[in-house]
């Protein structure tokens, strides 16, 4: 029986012609998400405005591309951080704050989670303890910080000493810092200082190996208490209900601009904010994880090298093992 070559590699190069297709697609999709993504950081220098920011943005995706979506950075987020605990020099700290109920413990657990739990390190922060109090504010974070090859969660952080704090300064007076009697006493300069501290905090982070990725999830006041009234009426997420929380709901605006004061004063190059939709949490999870995953691109981790005399001892030791009777 003959071969026809001819229909054998017009088959091949409708094939290769195919996949190259799909390359392309698949690039110029990354390309793009890229660049959504890319708009959802909080230049420095720039003003920012909550209400201008849409809380159900979603790119132009859909929920189940999404989850396809994330599955993948998923899994490059797995090789990633084997690579940066391999090399054993560098971390990353991922900030997150919100609004109650805005999904920040939700994006945690979908984003991280195909990541080794050896390479992960995650502090929920409450409010401060006795001892946390007779230290500095930075003192319980600073404690907290991943070590070289971690990735390190902080929900809630240190942002909280600019933000409820900002909205209810009578909690400051806890700190007992000297000259600082009443809550009024907490004037412009000292939310300056404040906000100048956080940045020589973390770029002291970042001149010692620490990337610092923050993330404001960023949810309407509608949904807020759609969230807050499925927590009610769902057994399942009564325990996650607290009656605070719809108290510190009657704050809404001044907390909205306290936020907006934090972020326009602490989001650096270095140390970049991003404002994350977060009314629809599918394409938050998946804003957070593609950020993640460039950023860790980015910083380009590499599993060490052995010298040669530690490659001759491999030699060895696998002769060794050959060699077992």
């Amino acid at each position: 029986m003959a071969v026809n070559y001819k229909n054998i590699f017009v088959r091949i190069r409708t094939f290769l012609y195919l996949e190259k297709i799909l390359l392309i697609g698949k690039v110029l999709a990354d390309f793009r998400m890229e660049k959504i993504f890319e708009q959802l950081r909080a230049l420095p220098g720039d003003r920012i405005s909550l209400n201008k920011w849409d809380t159900a943005a979603d790119g132009g995706m859909k929920k189940e591309q999404a989850k396809d979506h994330l599955q993948e950075f998923q899994k490059q987020l797995f090789d990633l951080q084997e690579q940066l605990y391999a090399e054993d020099s560098r971390s990353i700290l991922l900030i997150f704050q919100a609004m109650d109920a805005a999904g920040k413990d939700g994006a945690i657990a979908h984003v991280m989670s195909g990541v080794n739990p050896q390479g992960c390190q995650v502090f929920s922060f409450k409010q401060p303890t006795s001892l946390d109090y007779d230290h500095d504010f930075l003192w319980r974070h600073y404690n907290a910080l991943p070590e070289r090859g971690r990735i390190g969660i902080h929900n809630r952080s240190h942002y909280e000493y600019v933000l409820v704090c900002k909205v209810h300064p009578e909690y400051l007076l806890k700190e007992r810092l000297h000259g600082y009697k009443n809550p009024d006493d907490f004037d412009k300069k000292f939310w300056k200082n404040r906000y100048d501290s956080i940045r020589q905090f973390e770029q002291h982070l970042h001149r010692n190996g620490t990337t610092v990725l923050k993330f404001f999830l960023h949810v309407s006041k509608e949904e807020q208490k759609a969230r807050f009234l499925e927590r009610i009426d769902d057994d399942r997420k009564n325990w996650k209900f607290s009656a605070a929380d719809v108290q510190e709901r009657g704050f809404w605006d001044v907390y909205q601009q306290a936020y907006e004061e934090a972020i326009e004063a602490t989001s650096t190059d270095e140390s970049p904010w991003y404002i994350i939709p977060a009314d629809k949490k599918w394409f938050a999870r998946l804003a957070i994880g593609k950020i993640i995953v460039d950023t860790l691109e980015k910083m380009d981790p590499r599993f060490p090298k052995l010298p040669d005399e530690e490659k001759a001892k491999l030699a060895e030791n696998r002769a060794k093992l050959e060699g077992e009777a």
